[in-house]
């Protein structure tokens, strides 16, 4: 075997070796240090991740080879994941932007709808968790990109995806500190903003433990509220409440179960696709994942609790509580305002006081929990682009404790707009640039459906099956293909709803909905013109599914899997049921 396919296969070289020494050797240095001196030598880079490449490797070799060998820290456990994958992408889609779908399709349509992208996004995260648990590389589904698609596409989407954090943070630190408005505090936003960006600069420069950490603090805040919240519903449904009086399905019945006709069902569709953002931050996460063998298949599986639990029985509750006419609903100045939230709404119509301001305080976790998703994401995104080429090598520096530096120091920077909150028209301003990235997350989500169905199709290629998968998706590539396709058609309907939001077509709303796509156009043509190579799509053949695996045997781990498969089967019906779906 040449030193090219030991490297592609994982082996350690001297190098590397050598390089883990003198890891070790500091960290056994450490405890002679002061506080303040191992403060600062934390900062100091580690061994580069670049130095060790064969230069007779392709442009795709060398970047899957490099991802292998990311200095990032191991340090997320199991809780941090599975909360992460429960409580994760709950926010404001889920809380506000709820509101507006009940008014303009109805409590049926809602359902419709968020169980139909519900499904899709089922799909799509075991697509992704399938292949995280295969690959754990640094930057996950945007190296997926150029690994299973196409270099062009990689480099697409990966500053896509970079632009998107970018822009993230400053709106969601100005969301944040417009939920303040909600007690009448007059306080200037500026005061706001900054606390709340001191806020998530010190939680980052805790690393990826202190991502974590919060993610866990912000998810089980979100996960207790919704729970909380389906206890108390069942209770005002049924009569319970301070006003009593059974509701039942009532307002099913009047004003209706829809509203606003086909057009309004197809806004919902696309709300709801729309709160789902953020679902595959965790597989972002599997290179910082101590056993992603064993963590990520639970915090897959947890996806599906976290669709039927909080978003399916949460927003039937709502739509039996609140009448879609209700007139709560027509106000609001935008996706951070709660008193628009169909959930405090429901509070208030049931006569109890204090809760509505508990819901608020959520709402306001779940957009801080957004913008520290956004820091964590695009600095590894960043760390990704460098790692393939596509981004000078500083943006790769990664410090001694394992933190992407340069990348969180420049979303960080980025999260500066927010100051923009002081102009009178900063409202206009903040819309153009949401747009940028507005549908950014529905190409991302395709590209994780296409990049599973062409893994297993360059598997089969090879002459080789599932039986090496330690995790398989439970809907195979059905679900990637149906995943990919519903994607589709919530693209088409958003077309068709975007630019004809009314009776009449509206030019500013389509291009405010649709100008990611010339930004991904645009990036697609600069990655031809500087590499001069016009591949769409990597080969099946040519697909590398060997690089990036932590188990380089695959006579072993074929034999692991084996022996697992056979001992559930062994295990009772209802054992293997809990397995299938915990």
């Amino acid at each position: 075997m040449s030193e090219k396919d030991l490297k592609l296969g994982g082996a350690i070289t001297v190098t590397e070796i050598t390089s883990i020494s003198e890891q070790l050797q500091d960290e056994s240095n450490k405890a002679h240090r002061n506080p303040i001196q191992r403060f600062i030598d934390g900062f100091k880079p580690l061994p580069s991740q670049f130095d060790n490449v064969d230069p007779n490797m392709s442009e795709v070799e060398k970047a899957n080879y490099i991802s292998t060998k990311t200095p990032l820290k191991k340090k997320l456990k199991s809780r941090h994941l599975q909360m992460i994958s429960i409580g994760g992408a709950i926010g404001t889609g889920l809380f506000v932007g709820s509101g507006g779908a009940l008014r303009n399709g109805g409590p049926a349509a809602v359902l419709i709808a968020w169980i139909l992208v519900g499904a899709m996004m089922f799909c799509t995260v075991h697509s992704l968790g399938e292949l995280c648990v295969a690959f754990p590389v640094s930057g996950s589904y945007a190296q997926y990109n150029t690994r299973f698609i196409s270099p062009a596409w990689g480099f697409a989407m990966c500053w896509n995806s970079a632009m998107g954090s970018f822009i993230t943070l400053p709106l969601e630190l100005v969301a944040a500190s417009m939920t303040i408005k909600y007690w009448g505090v007059d306080v200037s936003p500026a005061v706001w903003v900054t606390l709340f960006w001191l806020m998530i600069v010190g939680i980052n420069l805790f690393g990826v433990r202190g991502y974590g950490e919060a993610e866990y603090l912000f998810s089980m805040c979100k996960v207790i509220a919704i729970i909380g919240f389906i206890f108390l519903g069942i209770i005002l449904i049924c009569g319970g409440g301070p006003k009593g009086g059974f509701i039942g399905g009532k307002y099913w019945r009047d004003p209706g179960a829809f509203s606003h006709g086909v057009k309004g069902v197809c806004k919902v569709f696309v709300t709801a696709a729309f709160s789902f953002g953020g679902t595959e931050t965790c597989g972002m996460a599997a290179a910082e994942t101590a056993d992603p063998r064993k963590s990520l298949p639970k915090a897959t599986k947890q996806v599906f609790w976290r669709i039927t639990l909080f978003y399916i029985v949460g927003l039937t509750l709502v739509g039996l509580l609140v009448p879609y006419n209700d007139k709560q609903l027509l106000g609001g100045k935008g996706s951070y305002d709660a008193s628009v939230s169909p959930f405090v709404i429901a509070i208030q119509n049931g006569g109890i006081k204090g809760l509505p301001s508990v819901m608020n305080v959520v709402i306001m976790i779940s957009v801080l929990s957004v913008g520290n998703t956004a820091t964590y994401g695009c600095s590894r995104v960043l760390v990704s682009l460098s790692e393939q080429g596509f981004a000078p090598r500083s943006f790769g520096y990664i410090d001694r404790e394992g933190r992407p530096l340069v990348g969180v120091v420049l979303c960080l920077v980025s999260g500066l707009l927010c100051y923009l909150s002081v102009l009178k028209n900063e409202s206009t301003v903040f819309t153009w640039m949401m747009s940028i990235s507005g549908l950014s997350a529905f190409f991302s989500w395709a590209s994780i459906c296409a990049s599973h169905f062409r893994f297993r199709l360059a598997l089969k290629a090879n002459g080789r099956s599932t039986d090496e998968l330690s995790f398989t998706s439970a809907v195979g590539t059905y679900g990637s293909y149906f995943g990919f396709g519903l994607i589709c058609v919530v693209l088409i309907v958003e077309f068709w709803v975007s630019l004809f939001p009314g009776s009449t077509a509206d030019a500013e709303n389509f291009f405010q909905t649709w100008l990611c796509v010339p930004v991904i156009i645009l990036f697609l043509s600069g990655y031809f013109i500087w590499k001069r190579k016009f591949v769409w799509l990597i080969p099946i053949k040519d697909i590398d599914i060997d690089s990036g695996r932590r188990v380089a045997d695959l006579d072993l781990l074929r034999q692991e899997v084996a022996e697992e498969r056979a001992e559930l089967v062994s295990k009772p019906f209802y054992y293997r049921v809990y397995r299938f779906w915990c």
